[in-house]
């Protein structure tokens, strides 16, 4: 069996940018890579331009996604209003951060003149919502004298003033927290109005339903809230939670007292997190000194729209645009945070099936939300410019998920085709005699290398290792490493290094770097501090956030791979782990997956190409052979020994999965020619005249590689 070595150490600046403690050497990428056949192979190059490489995605019916859908785009009548959403761009998913007190009012300052001044209320505006505050107090008056009757209302208002009374004498603990029922309401309607209407006129009580029965208690969060802010912030506070009105903020007092406002942002984010958010803003006059800071608060927009009852909010459904994104030579995240400032959306509106090269021409399969079809097709001309098309605009009902596509077929050319060194034997037989090896038995189904970022100082696993280990400072560190390049994106990455000065490596970072923008936006805001990193990467969307510990899970199941074909070779043995259902993809569960017996070892039960190995999580089991203690073994060389594979403060969870070592090519044709794409195959022809090219086109199943089969096939590293 041959082997090829390749990657290497990150290199002394990688070190000297981190400016952390010396670490652990990372592993070599990619090193002792195997192969499962025996021919000797050829050289060539791959990519020698990105019309070389063309990958279609194939879809769940088995189409190729760049084929035309005979289908209209939308008539008119279906269109949806949309919201006009600009003010978003791709900064910051704002529904996935918290809105703290940060250490430095500078940058809530900063903060206000980017968001505008919309969020201080001249002396009208609050005129003007004092005025609706109380005529929505005397509605909700008329609604209880309308379904109580005189004595019931009587004793709830007995009711709510005992508890004040409790409140105010200084009686904080209630023993059995009292309750006053109102009695079986039958009508669901009424009682969800009889909710609303003892909440908005008496917010220091709650509310809550018992079949059709409603139980008023006192509202003991108030009563918290009384102890940072007057009574009158804490009554306004829970009437303006309680209305959910769109589009509505509230502002506490101003104050000076930095820590008391850290206690005010922390009780309100602890206790409605999910549903609203806090930001600070500086007074608009103030004098030298110490300014006043004004808390303001504001609903979620997706929490918000969450809670909403009215029927017609839930006829309204959400938009959602599928399209066929063609791209060339461009980063898929980069082409999504394009696309995205064009559209007025955040990366995250974005779902796709599978991630594609960057050196290549992509087809792959997108929906957008809150986008309808004819806004997607107004920006047609504007994103050719950046290499990129949109084909298949059309409307669906319901975003995409990872992994929802059959796999991925392949136009690839490989120029500059040479015999291995010291091989004598006729170029052309050897060609034909790699492709058809592979053909009939298959490659060792390796993650490929551009996956951990190839090429790159620093690789996507080892970004994973340091989320995993809860490491988030050393991962944004890690993010961000400069490439030995002298361009504005390294340029900006260097003089973060030398200064860790967000504010200002953001003003030189280049708008296309959608990632690099969100992530110092964020951490301009909360600072590099442990919390402050925990946050920036809440700036990426779950599906970014999880790929790089995905990339660390591959990284090992490519050293696993390796490690139990040099073991075992070829043969089935006793602990290996095998899939019984042959038309799986990755994501089967534990139920499909058998142990391999002494006896099944012995009698020849199963095939290599059935093995499977798992891909990391907390939801596998390992080989029962030297492979399981392999595993075992490099988890505890990384520092993973406890590692659960869930990093609960990124609302990550990685169940793992399991990889079948082997795979095949599927419609598999290929062609040899000249330059000039002239057809060299004539009969008897012994001599390379002119220098030769190979056409080559298959199908693979879903998260294989090209690159991996085409390095099986010509022996040599590509």
């Amino acid at each position: 069996m041959r082997t090829a070595l390749c990657g290497g150490t990150p290199s002394s600046g990688v070190r000297r940018y981190l400016r952390m403690e010396e670490d652990t050497d990372y592993r070599t990428q990619f090193s002792s890579l195997c192969f499962i056949n025996d021919h000797v192979g050829f050289c060539g190059t791959i990519k020698s331009s990105p019309s070389d490489f063309i990958v279609i995605e194939i879809d769940e019916q088995s189409q190729l996604v760049n084929k035309t859908i005979d289908e209209p785009i939308c008539e008119m009548s279906e269109i949806q209003p949309e919201t006009k959403n600009f003010s978003k761009k791709t900064k910051l998913d704002l529904q996935n951060l918290s809105f703290e007190d940060g250490s430095n009012p500078e940058i809530n300052t900063l903060a206000r003149y980017s968001n505008g001044n919309q969020n201080n209320q001249s002396d009208a505006e609050k005129e003007d919502t004092i005025n609706d505050g109380i005529s929505r107090c005397e509605e909700k008056a008329d609604v209880l004298n309308s379904f109580l009757d005189e004595k019931t209302n009587e004793l709830l208002n007995n009711f709510a003033c005992d508890i004040k009374e409790k409140w105010h004498s200084k009686t904080e603990s209630f023993g059995s927290a009292p309750e006053f029922s109102l009695g079986s309401i039958l009508d669901k309607n009424q009682r969800a109005s009889l909710h609303s209407a003892i909440r908005q006129k008496f917010p220091f009580l709650i509310t809550v339903g018992k079949n059709s029965e409603i139980v008023v208690k006192p509202n003991l969060e108030y009563r918290e809230l009384c102890h940072l802010v007057s009574e009158k912030e804490a009554f306004d506070f829970f009437k303006y939670l309680d209305a959910k009105k769109e589009n509505s903020k509230f502002t506490f007092k101003p104050d000076a007292n930095k820590d008391h406002r850290k206690a005010v942002h922390h009780f309100v984010n602890k206790k409605f997190g999910n549903l609203v958010e806090t930001k600070s803003f500086p007074e608009l006059n103030y004098n030298a000194g110490t300014p006043n800071v004004a808390i303001t608060v504001r609903f979620r927009e997706k929490a918000h729209k969450r809670r909403k009852k009215p029927l017609e909010s839930q006829k309204r459904k959400v938009t959602y645009t599928a399209f066929t994104l063609r791209k060339e030579n461009l980063e898929m995240f980069e082409a999504i945070g394009f696309l995205a400032i064009k559209l007025g959306v955040i990366p995250s509106d974005f779902s796709y099936a599978g991630l594609k090269d960057k050196k290549a021409v992509t087809y792959q399969a997108m929906v957008v939300r809150k986008v309808t079809p004819e806004r997607l097709k107004n920006i047609e001309k504007e994103i050719e410019k950046k290499r990129m098309n949109v084909l298949n605009i059309r409307s669906v009902d319901d975003s995409l998920r990872l992994g929802q596509l059959k796999g991925n077929h392949f136009d690839i050319i490989i120029r500059n085709l040479k015999s291995q060194i010291n091989d004598s034997a006729n170029l052309r037989e050897r060609i034909v005699e790699a492709i058809e090896n592979v053909k009939n038995k298959g490659f060792v189904n390796y993650y490929g290398p551009q996956r951990f970022g190839k090429g790159k100082k620093v690789h996507t696993d080892q970004i994973g290792l340091a989320l995993l280990k809860s490491e988030m400072v050393k991962a944004i560190k890690l993010f961000l490493i400069p490439e030995d390049l002298d361009d504005p994106v390294n340029r900006a990455k260097k003089y973060f290094f030398q200064t860790e000065d967000a504010k200002g490596t953001l003003s030189l970072m280049p708008e296309f770097k959608v990632r690099e923008r969100a992530l110092l936006e964020s951490l301009h805001r909360f600072g590099m501090t442990e919390e402050g990193c925990i946050q920036a990467w809440f700036s990426f969307p779950h599906s970014m956030r999880i790929f790089y510990i995905h990339a660390y899970s591959s990284k090992i199941w490519n050293e696993a791979v390796s490690y139990r074909l040099a073991t075992y070779g070829s043969r089935v043995v006793e602990g290996d782990l095998v899939c019984l259902d042959e038309h799986v993809n990755e994501n089967f569960s534990n139920s499909k997956v058998h142990l391999v017996t002494e006896e099944e070892e012995s009698a020849n039960t199963y095939a290599i190409h059935q093995v499977v190995l798992p891909v990391l999580g907390y939801n596998i089991q390992y080989p029962k052979n030297k492979v399981g203690q392999w595993y075992h073994e490099i988890l505890s060389r990384d520092g993973l020994q406890t590692c659960r594979f869930k990093v609960p403060i990124l609302k990550l969870n990685v169940p793992g999965c399991y990889r079948q070592i082997l795979k095949h090519l599927h419609n598999l044709s290929y062609q040899l020619m000249e330059d000039h794409d002239v057809d060299i195959k004539a009969e008897g022809s012994l001599v390379d005249t002119a220098p030769l090219s190979l056409l080559i086109s298959f199908d693979l199943d879903a998260s294989c590689y090209a690159t991996v089969c085409l390095r099986e096939i010509m022996k040599h590293d590509v």
